[in-house]
Formats: structure tokens, sequence, C-alpha cells
């Protein structure tokens, strides 16, 4: 059983990673959603993680696609950027604050994929409290500001992403998923620190690889390729989960380069953005 609290997790990104005043965050996010018009039949998203100044407009492109849409649930899968031992990691408040609200935790559903994941003989999910991982968080304004309320989210964080964990991961969270109304989002930036044009020849490769709709191509295009995703393993779950819930394609939404908010081309953090749809 996993352990949860009834305390709501404070913003630690709020002032820092994005507007802190909410009707400045509001207006910050309509600017960068525009006028993008949504995309039927959308299961899934890849979203990037970085402040809304460096990677908000690419993560914009793939939030505007779900403009308006209902889900029961919102599962973030994403990696978890400091050490803990355990192996996946959830959040054990009972909501996320963000300055437009908070965003309530679907403890019962993690308490049934937690006793899923077990039966399957995979590992099991460590709940943390005042975690500082942005790789969730700071999807939460964008979720807010064009879904409808009421949405539950299921945030986890991953330690360990091996291929076949990752499956298992996808595979018994469809099977929870199916017949309800949800949205995946697999939470990550591409390559980090090269110059700019490399990191654009990196990050095509990942995002073929993405757009080929096949875990293992993912996989292969990190090691054989060396192109980079830190969220490698949540896109790889994502992609399993999504297909088995009904997407049969990938679309590309965006990419961009933090070169394109700094100016500095000499070592930049790719971002892309694309949608798992019917």
């Amino acid at each position: 059983m996993v352990a949860f609290s009834d305390s709501v997790r404070p913003s630690p990104l709020a002032g820092k990673w994005y507007e802190a005043d909410p009707n400045r965050l509001a207006c910050a996010l309509d600017e960068m959603l525009g006028d993008t018009p949504p995309c039927p039949g959308v299961i899934g998203l890849l979203a990037p993680h970085a402040g809304h100044r460096y990677s908000g407009g690419v993560a914009a492109r793939a939030y505007a696609a779900v403009r308006g849409c209902a889900p029961k649930r919102v599962v973030i899968l994403s990696p978890y950027h400091e050490y803990h031992p355990a192996a996946w990691l959830t959040s054990a408040h009972r909501a996320y604050r963000t300055p437009l609200g908070d965003v309530a935790v679907d403890q019962e559903f993690l308490s049934r994929l937690n006793a899923e994941l077990l039966t399957r003989g995979a590992m099991g999910l460590t709940a943390i409290s005042y975690d500082q991982e942005h790789a969730q968080e700071i999807h939460l304004p964008f979720l807010q500001r064009v879904l409808a309320p009421g949405f539950r989210l299921v945030p986890l964080m991953l330690r360990q992403y091996a291929p076949e964990l990752m499956r298992l991961l996808g595979e018994t969270l469809a099977g929870l998923l199916a017949g309800e109304s949800s949205l995946l989002i697999a939470s990550s930036d591409l390559s980090h620190f090269h110059p700019q044009e490399q990191a654009r020849q990196l990050d095509e490769k990942m995002l073929k690889a993405v757009e080929r709709f096949d875990p293992a191509a993912i996989y292969e295009a990190a090691q054989k390729d060396k192109a980079e995703a830190c969220g490698l393993g949540a896109i790889a779950a994502v992609v399993w989960a999504a297909r088995l819930l009904g997407a049969a394609a990938v679309s590309r939404a965006a990419y961009a380069t933090s070169a394109q908010v700094t100016g500095e081309t000499h070592s930049v953090v790719g971002y892309g953005a694309a949608l798992f749809h019917r």
C-alpha cells in the first residue's frame, strides 16, 4: 500500500520557472497557446519541461491540441532529476498547488496501480513529500488552462526505465485506464548542451524515432544514434500505453532549442512536442 497524506504540495517553481501572479500566468499561457485549433482523438502528448520562458512555446503547441477536453485523469510520466533509492516515485500529497489553484492527485488510482504492479511482479510505487521535481509541476498550469475542471492527476516519476520495465508499466496503465477518458503525458526535454547544429541533428533522430510509434526505435535512437531524451522511459511507457488505448499515429507538434530565447548557439537544450492520436 502506498502511504499518502492529506497535505497539499506547495509550488517551488512559481515565480522562478513561470509567473507567480495568477492573472499574469493566465495571460502568458493564453499568449503561448494562441489560436492553434484542437486535434480530435488525442490520447497522449510529448511535451518539454523546462521553464515556460524556454520551452513553453513548444509545450503550448501540444496543449492547444487538447483544449476543451475533459479527461477524468491525466497521467504524467517524467524523469526524477534528483537521486532517490526507489525506482518509481509518486506524490504523497493530495494535491499540487499552482497560482491557478490546486490539482487533485488521484490517490485511489495510484493505490490500484501500485497493487497491480506488485501483482505483476514489478516494483511498486514510493510516495514522496515536498519534492522539488519540475518535470511534473511545469505542465500543470497548461492543463489547468486548457482542460475542463475536475481532472485528477496521476504523477509518476521514474528513476529506472529499462525497456522491459516501461513495457510493463505502459501495459499496466492501459489496462487500468481502458474504457475511461484519460490523457497521457510524456514529460521530456531532448538533447542537452551541444552546439545548435549538433543538437538539431540529434533531436531530429529522436523525434523521428518517436514518430515511428515504436518503443524499440526510441531506445535504438538513444543507444545507436546517441540521441538524447531525459524522459526516455516516460516516452516509451506512454507509447506502449497509448497504442493499447487506441492511438495509431504520431504527429510532431513543434520543435525549438533554447537558442531561440537566449540567442546563445554554442550550448543549447532541445525541446520537442508531439501528439499520439487515433
